[in-house]
């Protein structure tokens, strides 16, 4: 059976996702605002969740209605075939969001929702209590401009959470925006990469994982693994074949901080992503490191004077990076929320890019030479 699955992503990685789903042959990709949309079976379901590196979760669309009212939302999420999903005793949590429209009360539609499902369970397996004692089925709504759209959470914990991020520093970049940085800059791990503000090892991490051919989800589990109305042994079989693909061998992948504590913790990140022997993980000075003249990448995140250092401290931290590497022919992205970033690194960026750290709305300086 064939459904409509949604990915959503961060804000200026909607692309990124959809390259990643279209090389990889899903089918009838789109590419909307803040998500990429794609139809397949569950299989194709369980390939997206292990292989995505962009998007943040898997959802799996049941139900697209107009709701200008509880009784249509009522009405509309009665009308979907629960039972050929959830067992009368499985677990049904909501939880979701509403913008523009009639209905603003989050907590009310929830409720709402829940009690939809339980009627049409109750009614469909003549019982008149559900336990909700089973396996756990996440179903998420999102009402936007009167329209209601009901899912199914496949993924569980967010695609970002790989697994091997168990430490960081306070100031740390999500996987999938370091990803979608890598991606960018078609690193392949064929030149020298460095990242001289590594902090928890995320973005040299990722970089070696793309290069080596890991998959993100091979090795961690979703919810979907456990539900019944499908052949779930399509996760185990894939990761499996995922796994035996994979790569092991020694990069040009360097990764450097000035604090000792952020080289440890990206040294205990990068074992727990196998990928410790692989790449260079060293205290270094961003300031005073060698950079490489050309064939070379850096990849990185400085404070942003933020979260961690000063707004002053952290421009001339740029300034001094501009110095730096004012000479290097190597490709510089560099990403920051500073608008006046580009005066105090001294030089125009040859392309920006919106991106989101979290949160935090940033641009993505690119520097081609």
């Amino acid at each position: 059976m064939k459904f409509d699955f949604v990915v959503p992503c961060l804000m200026g990685a909607e692309g990124l996702a959809a390259d990643e789903l279209k090389f990889a042959g899903f089918e009838n990709v789109v590419t909307e605002n803040g998500r990429v949309l794609f139809s397949g079976d569950m299989e194709s379901c369980a390939r997206a969740n292990i292989i995505l590196r962009c998007g943040e979760r898997v959802l799996l669309r049941l139900a697209s209605f107009e709701a200008r009212s509880f009784e249509e939302l009522f009405q509309g999420v009665s009308a979907i075939a629960w039972e050929d999903f959830l067992g009368k005793d499985d677990a049904f949590p909501v939880r979701g969001h509403s913008l523009n429209s009639q209905l603003r009360s989050v907590p009310s539609c929830q409720s709402i929702i829940k009690k939809a499902i339980a009627a049409r369970m109750s009614r469909e397996h003549g019982v008149e209590w559900l336990e909700e004692s089973g396996d756990r089925y996440q179903v998420q709504f999102s009402i936007m401009r009167d329209r209601a759209e009901i899912f199914l959470d496949t993924t569980g914990d967010p695609l970002y959470m790989r697994g091997y991020k168990k430490q960081s520093n306070i100031a740390t970049i999500r996987e999938t925006l370091a990803a979608s940085m890598v991606k960018i800059a078609r690193y392949r791990g064929r030149e020298t990469f460095i990242d001289s503000f590594c902090g928890s090892g995320t973005i040299a991490i990722e970089a070696a994982m793309a290069s080596l051919n890991i998959m993100p989800g091979a090795r961690r589990s979703f919810d979907s693994e456990l539900w019944g109305f499908y052949d779930n042994r399509v996760f185990a079989r894939l990761k499996e074949e995922y796994i035996a693909a994979e790569r092991h061998e020694k990069l040009p992948v360097f990764a450097y901080d000035i604090d000792p504590e952020c080289v440890e913790i990206t040294r205990m990140n990068a074992e727990r992503a196998g990928v410790l022997d692989c790449i260079n993980v060293e205290r270094g000075d961003a300031l005073k490191i060698d950079y490489p003249s050309e064939r070379a990448v850096l990849i990185t995140n400085p404070p942003y004077g933020q979260r961690m250092m000063d707004v002053r401290s952290a421009r001339e931290l740029y300034r001094g990076l501009g110095r730096r590497t004012a000479h290097s022919g190597m490709k510089k992205y560099i990403i920051t929320s500073d608008g006046e970033f580009e005066s105090f690194f001294g030089k125009k960026a040859d392309k920006k890019r919106k991106l989101y750290n979290g949160m935090i709305k940033c641009d993505l300086y690119m520097y081609f030479k």
